[in-house]
């Protein structure tokens, strides 16, 4: 009797970031090699301009085909032309998924860059699996986006308990809602981190006595902040002593281009203690850690991953306001004196005793796997049409 084969699933990865890419690397290469699985990949935003380390290079260079490259950003973070980006990006995820024909889309985050494919996905009656709902960054314009693809996506990938909870609090069915972990700490686990002599060969930069990371992004729902903001944490930097810094440049957000010029310039300046780059690659960016005192910024990455290399963690501002930040994490106003305070407190003995066990609790680096096999074992055919999950209690 001959044997039936179970029909492949085509699931469509798409990703718009350096950052986002970092965090599918793997969920992309187990879809890749699984045989029920029909791996199709779109890729967007950033990753294909030039001035944002044109990372699709990455991304062919790593082995994976691209299915599809929609272009969507213009050359301006102004609030107009990222509203002009995403417009055009619903344009052409309407011509991309018209060539694929997903069974499936896999989005993750909450950047303004995946709304275009979750809202042509709602007209194409295409499911979606959202990863990371239910969390909560009350300074910037994601807030609204992550809630808004909750309410379009059907399959819920949530990092923790306390997010899945609020994703179900949205109105979703609890059954289509799962805790998974945080795939970003997949990359700590399954790669070879370089050792300091091939870092700093790489990276063209020699570790100092003292030695801070500094990633700092736009509070997006704040007006023109970022210069003065990022005007404090320079002159903070420039009084700590023997210190080297490494500076990660912001994403394609309003005004990020301001903070991009500043540390072109403050490096330019300072060449003795101070290198910046557009995109350090995972790796790299890993790797370094193993290498800094602290984190300095306002990147999730702060909050989610570096706590498993036991450093700290300066969080300045609102941009990650209302995440589940581990004992690792120092939070700060972004004015000079509270930035100052809690840059020396991540030197302080007590602090780095009570870091030295922190358990991270965003989970052990397994969640690939159990992302695939939620999506392989998921009836399609019965998410389209969404019934509301009412909570009973009393207002």
């Amino acid at each position: 009797m001959q044997k039936t084969h179970k029909k492949q699933k085509r699931i469509c990865v798409i990703t718009g970031s350096r950052a986002e890419y970092g965090l599918l690397y793997w969920l992309m290469k187990a879809m890749e090699e699984d045989p029920d699985i029909d791996f199709k990949l779109i890729v967007t935003g950033a990753h294909l301009s030039p001035e944002f380390g044109l990372t699709v290079r990455e991304i062919e260079n790593d082995g994976f085909v691209i299915d599809s490259k929609v272009e969507m950003l213009l050359s301006s973070d102004t609030d107009a032309g990222i509203t002009k980006s995403t417009g055009l990006g619903l344009i052409g995820f309407a011509d991309a998924y018209k060539q694929i024909e997903p069974d499936m889309i896999v989005v993750l985050g909450d950047r303004y860059e995946i709304l275009p494919p979750v809202i042509a996905a709602l007209f194409f009656k295409i499911p979606v699996a959202h990863m990371y709902g239910g969390e909560r960054t009350e300074g910037l314009i994601d807030e609204g986006i992550r809630h808004t693809v909750t309410k379009m996506s059907h399959i819920h990938l949530a990092a923790t308990h306390e997010y899945h909870k609020r994703v179900i609090q949205l109105g979703e069915q609890p059954g289509n809602v799962f805790t998974v972990g945080s795939i970003g700490l997949e990359n700590i686990r399954k790669l070879e981190l370089l050792s300091k002599e091939d870092l700093e060969k790489s990276l063209d930069f020699e570790f100092g006595t003292r030695n801070l990371l500094v990633t700092f992004h736009p509070v997006t729902l704040e007006k023109n902040t970022s210069r003065e903001q990022f005007e404090n944490i320079l002159k903070v930097l420039d009084q700590q002593p023997d210190t080297k810094i490494i500076f990660t440049k912001a994403n394609a957000d309003n005004n990020g281009r301001i903070i991009n010029t500043m540390i072109d310039a403050y490096a330019m300046a300072h060449p003795e203690k101070a290198k910046a780059f557009t995109t350090m690659g995972v790796e790299r960016y890993l790797s370094t850690l193993q290498y800094v005192d602290a984190v300095v910024g306002n990147s999730s990455s702060g909050i989610i991953e570096v706590p498993s290399f036991h450093i700290g963690t300066v969080n300045i501002g609102d941009r990650q306001k209302g995440r589940l930040k581990p004992k690792s994490v120092i939070d700060c106003e972004p004015d000079q004196e509270s930035i100052r305070c809690a840059i020396k407190r991540v030197y302080e003995k007590d602090f780095q005793g009570m870091i030295a066990d922190l358990v991270n609790p965003y989970g052990d680096g397994k969640t690939s796997r159990t992302i695939i096999e939620i999506l392989k074992n998921i009836n399609l055919n019965e998410l389209i049409k969404k019934e509301f999950f009412d909570i009973d209690f009393d207002v």
